[in-house]
């Protein structure tokens, strides 16, 4: 999706995952990278040098006629860069997914918020194009630019607003960052007798592929979905040494149960 025109000048506030991740989409669909502010010098630097962007580690060098400000940063630094942009006329917005549209002050007149639906590592390629982006925005001319933005690097666009945004931020954590600390879990059950986790790296997959088709209440299985009484006391019991995976066990397993009758 390279750009013929319309390229922005773009100030990249972030050099962390989501930001490299981003700022590479950027960089590759034509726009210009002005800038990559980190914490710290070596922080921003990497990322700059390969976005041919300057590097800085001071919001007061923050450059005054960009675009676009790029806010790729933890929630809670949120508000204090917004304090530090020097042009209040320019598309400002962060990626977050639980912080509101209401931290821009009125002045921001072309305040958005871009949040990418997807996890992010430096150690993994990442397709942008195939990125879900939330997108808000309290200016109706503003949306035309900021979706024209983000469809430069991905052409899955939403319309959500910040109340949705929450839910969907919470399903998220729940659907990924709780999943995975599940397979942290399994992986240490399966150290304690010297089992490799390789072995469940099918079943991991082949779990996430039938719900990219089903729904995942009716995709349910195992123990708790039979109601296999025996089998649930059996790995309680192997959970002996282990009272808080026995708690989550059997948190999970009510919950299982609570929701069969929606599957029968």
């Amino acid at each position: 999706m390279l750009l013929n025109s319309g390229a922005m000048k773009i100030v990249l506030i972030g050099s962390g995952n989501v930001a490299t991740h981003l700022g590479k989409a950027f960089h590759k669909a034509g726009h210009r990278i002005l800038q990559v502010y980190g914490r710290t010098e070596k922080s921003a630097s990497r990322l700059a040098k390969y976005l041919k962007a300057e590097s800085i580690n001071d919001l007061q060098k923050l450059h005054p006629k960009a675009d676009v400000y790029f806010i790729a940063l933890k929630d809670e630094a949120i508000a204090e860069i917004i304090s530090f942009i020097p042009n209040k006329e320019a598309i400002v917005l962060h990626t977050s997914g639980s912080v509101s549209i209401d931290i821009f002050p009125n002045s921001f007149s072309n305040a958005c918020i871009a949040y990418p639906l997807q996890t992010f590592s430096l150690t993994r390629k990442l397709d942008i194009s195939n990125v879900p982006f939330c997108l808000e925005s309290r200016n109706p001319s503003t949306k035309v630019r900021l979706r024209k933005l983000i469809h430069s690097i991905s052409e899955h666009t939403y319309w959500i607003n910040s109340d949705e945004r929450k839910t969907l931020h919470l399903a998220a954590v729940f659907a990924n960052n709780f999943s995975n600390h599940l397979f942290v879990i399994a992986e240490e059950l399966l150290k304690k007798k010297n089992l490799p986790f390789d072995l469940l790296r099918p079943l991991i997959l082949e779990t996430a592929k039938k719900v990219q088709q089903h729904s995942a209440l009716a995709m349910q299985t195992g123990p708790a979905r039979r109601g296999d009484v025996q089998t649930l006391e059996k790995h309680l019991k192997l959970l002996d040494d282990s009272p808080d995976y026995a708690a989550l066990y059997s948190l999970f397993t009510d919950s299982i149960e609570a929701h069969n009758g929606a599957v029968l």
